[in-house]
């Protein structure tokens, strides 16, 4: 069979990598993937949101499976276009791709059918906003509604960082048109837990745990990033949260896709908060996370190409879906400067006997050489039997990895040991 996965990060790299494992696909494409990733798939120059371009590339080169894996090419119907076209595909379509491209969408979804999130309000004026800054509690949860590279929120402690924020998004439009509505939400506490989920529409198999590291800095300090690591599974996330996960939350959300007519197919991801009130939604994504693929998928003992084709097909239910038991810790190696202005263009040495272990996000290849071209670089993933072991080996191979402009958090995993 002819695959190709579209998008160029570490998550897509992982996703290729675990493809691999299934010896009925002959070949593998990556649309645009990445310098990196040129040993595991063959890379094409067309981008996640050239979507005639994917078109055309697939119907060219007789492509029997497609997968959909970043936000922007979901939201913009790469799947339904490709579908129309008889390319089957793993990854929902633009109308259920929306429980991700809008917060607002989301959040009257999960008020409708009495999913627990937090309180909330929208608006869609700067004037009525600034008025609601005055008197809302604080600390308050601000979100642009549309897509925003994972960086359209924010916590502000203050009134005038609220009313900078939302100036920001309604006014200077620094995410473009996701910032024209906002959400505010009620500030809610507890540990985060990242749960990755396969679905047909009809039948849901949540994927083991895992713990994201957002902030750039060691301690959970500096600005948010698109994340600096994960690991798997989650220790706050116990087989009691994920019973009432299940009836409250998961069930619930794929039954409530379906009825609004927008039955949700692919990976569908939910970013959670385990409150003093129990679990509550803080964020759906409609594709896999990054960096959370990265530790989820090394734990995956079923076959990821089979799964996704049964994800496709409606057979879901049929299908088993096994993780190991083992531990998992992925360490992000980052441009220095990431999120903020960083410089590209500095070579990467990565050992030959790493290859397996590393996840390649924003690399190119020039004259045979490795150079930086992204801000999150690249992840190293250890498994091990245990999560300190899993943490241990990870670090470790990051020391072997040659790479002047770069740095990594060194306390990836650390709660997570604190709470075991």
């Amino acid at each position: 069979m002819n695959i190709l996965v579209v998008g160029s990060g570490g998550r897509e790299h992982a996703i290729i990598k675990k493809c691999k494992e299934n010896k009925d696909i002959v070949t593998l494409y990556a649309l645009p993937g990445n310098g990196g990733m040129a040993g595991d798939a063959i890379c094409v120059p067309i981008g996640a949101k050239d979507i005639d371009g994917i078109v055309s590339f697939a119907l060219s080169h007789a492509i029997d499976f497609a997968v959909i894996a970043p936000d922007d090419p979901l939201a913009l119907g790469c799947v339904d276009r490709l579908e129309e076209k008889g390319i089957l595909c793993f990854g929902p379509t633009q109308k259920a791709a929306q429980i991700e491209s809008s917060k607002v969408f989301a959040k009257n979804l999960m008020k409708k059918y009495g999913i627990p999130t937090a309180a909330y309000e929208v608006y869609e004026d700067l004037p009525s906003a600034l008025a609601y800054v005055e008197n809302v509690p604080l600390p308050v949860v601000i979100k642009a509604d549309g897509l925003a590279l994972g960086k359209g929120v924010v916590i502000a402690q203050t009134r005038d960082e609220a009313k900078v924020a939302v100036k920001a998004m309604m006014e200077d439009k620094i995410f473009g048109n996701s910032g024209s509505r906002i959400v505010f939400e009620e500030f809610l506490t507890g540990p985060e837990v990242s749960v990755l989920a396969f679905s047909d529409g009809e039948t849901l198999i949540p994927m083991v745990s895992s713990m994201d590291h957002k902030r750039a800095l060691d301690n959970d300090q500096g600005l948010n990033t698109g994340g600096m690591g994960a690991i798997a599974p989650n220790p706050y996330y116990t087989q009691e949260v994920e019973a009432v996960c299940m009836e409250t939350i998961f069930l619930p959300t794929i039954r409530a896709m379906k009825e609004e007519g927008r039955p949700f197919k692919g990976c569908l991801y939910f970013g959670l908060m385990l409150t003093p009130d129990g679990p509550k939604v803080i964020e759906y994504n409609c594709r896999f996370g990054d960096p959370e693929t990265q530790v989820v998928l090394p734990l995956m003992e079923s076959d990821l190409f089979t799964v996704m084709q049964a994800v496709a097909k409606g057979t879901l239910k049929d299908t088993p879906v096994k993780f190991s038991n083992q531990h998992a810790c992925c360490v992000i190696l980052a441009s220095i400067g990431y999120p903020g202005h960083y410089e590209t263009g500095w070579e990467l040495t990565i050992p030959e006997n790493m290859a397996s272990s590393v996840y390649v996000a924003g690399a190119k290849r020039e004259n045979g050489r490795l150079l930086s071209s992204g801000g999150r670089v690249l992840g190293v993933t250890a498994v091990a039997d245990t999560l300190q072991k899993a943490r241990d080996d990870a670090y470790k191979k990051m020391d072997l990895i040659s790479f002047k402009n770069g740095f990594y958090r060194k306390d990836i995993g650390q709660k997570a040991l604190n709470k075991e």
